[in-house]
């Protein structure tokens, strides 16, 4: 099998991360919950994983590093505490469902600040016009989940720092695959997953905490126990209830991966593929893909058409060839509609640090035979 999901989650991981994972759920305890051995041993753990993700997105301290279950869960907990209904709302035209969704049961008065793909001045210029109108509270994401379009986000933070607008960011697609300044940024907070470009377990992400968070959740901390409201201090503020120490161990590994390897070598490896997959869709007939013309606004994600032929379809015979990539609207019709593939949806190929040139040439190779159907 070749496995082109990694947008969805990245199913080759460093041999660590499993390893750990294994080791924590024999040998760690639940931390801040004894003075005990294996409880102490998973503070130490969690404590490490949090600066070392710190280090990577340049967070002044590692106690504004929050573990969560997913981008989803931390996203939730950003929006929740800083949108109310009816709150002026800005987001960009590339969103996944985990910001529409949540900020559509809040009933916030929603704009888009629409751009055509790939266009960064188009983008820019609608979000100065939108935040210009007015607004409480802004959400973008820093790559989409479908295309690969990597939004300008350091000059979209800096429009919102000069207007005192909040910014939530969606680095969903972006965390372990381009650098990430989150202090540089002035974000109010950054979500997201510990099982993609962070190479971590499922069940994993974090939360950069720039302004005081609102609880998602109340229960159990380990501190302050005799009062009935949750601690005013993070991470403890925003992680009731039993940490997934064996997955917290696993994302250890994951980060150290990364510091290893180096986040912007892998940016370039997986922009490589990008551009050979690109190059070698543009020579199938009937195959339309969505590739810049510019390298520098696409990370490892390419969404492509066969004309005339149904996506699904389409992705199910790949996939009877060994072929794992995705098919449909990503749980981003938003980005669709933005796109003007909203009818149709696309298939979409992303990459990780373990795929290989080699891999990326047999896929095309099966897209061919598909196409000449």
């Amino acid at each position: 099998m070749i496995y082109l999901d990694s947008a969805a989650t990245t199913l080759q991981k460093p041999a660590s991360v499993a390893t750990a994972s294994a080791w924590a759920i024999n040998h760690l305890a639940s931390p801040g919950r004894g003075g005990h051995r294996p409880a102490m041993a998973a503070a130490a753990k969690a404590f490490a994983c949090r600066e070392a993700a710190a280090r990577l997105f340049h967070v002044e301290t590692p106690e504004q590093v929050v573990f969560t279950s997913n981008a989803t869960h931390g996203l939730n907990i950003a929006i929740k505490t800083l949108a109310r209904p009816g709150s002026r709302v800005v987001i960009s035209g590339y969103e996944h469902n985990a910001v529409t969704r949540p900020l559509n049961a809040l009933d916030v008065s929603l704009r888009v600040a629409r751009g055509p793909l790939f266009q960064w001045e188009a983008v820019l210029e609608s979000f100065r016009r939108e935040l210009d109108r007015g607004a409480d509270l802004a959400v973008c994401t820093h790559v989409s989940n479908v295309f690969g379009f990597i939004l300008p986000i350091e000059e979209i933070a800096r429009l919102c720092r000069e207007r005192e607008v909040p910014l939530i960011v969606d680095a969903s697609q972006s965390a372990g695959v381009l650098p990430l300044d989150f202090t540089a940024l002035g974000a109010a907070f950054a979500a997201m997953p510990g099982h993609k470009g962070l190479y971590g377990p499922q069940g994993t992400g974090l939360l950069l905490c720039g302004v005081d968070p609102a609880p998602l959740l109340e229960g159990g901390t380990g501190s302050e126990s005799k009062r009935q409201s949750m601690p005013e201090f993070l991470p403890d503020r925003l992680e009731a209830g039993t940490h997934n120490i064996a997955g917290i161990a696993g994302l250890l590994e994951g980060l150290r991966f990364l510091e290893r390897r180096g986040v912007e070598e892998i940016a370039a490896h997986e922009a490589r593929l990008i551009r050979r997959m690109g190059a070698g869709l543009g020579e199938i007939p009937g195959a339309e893909r969505f590739l810049s013309p510019d390298p520098a606004v696409q990370a490892g994600v390419l969404s492509f058409r066969l004309v005339g032929r149904d996506c699904e379809e389409v992705g199910e015979l790949l996939g009877s060839r060994g072929m794992a990539l995705r098919a449909g609207l990503h749980c981003a019709p938003l980005a669709h509609e933005t796109a003007g593939t909203l009818e149709t949806g696309t298939l979409r190929a992303s990459v990780s640090a373990f795929n290989t040139g080699r891999e990326i040439d047999r896929f095309l190779q099966a897209v061919q035979e598909l196409a000449s159907r």
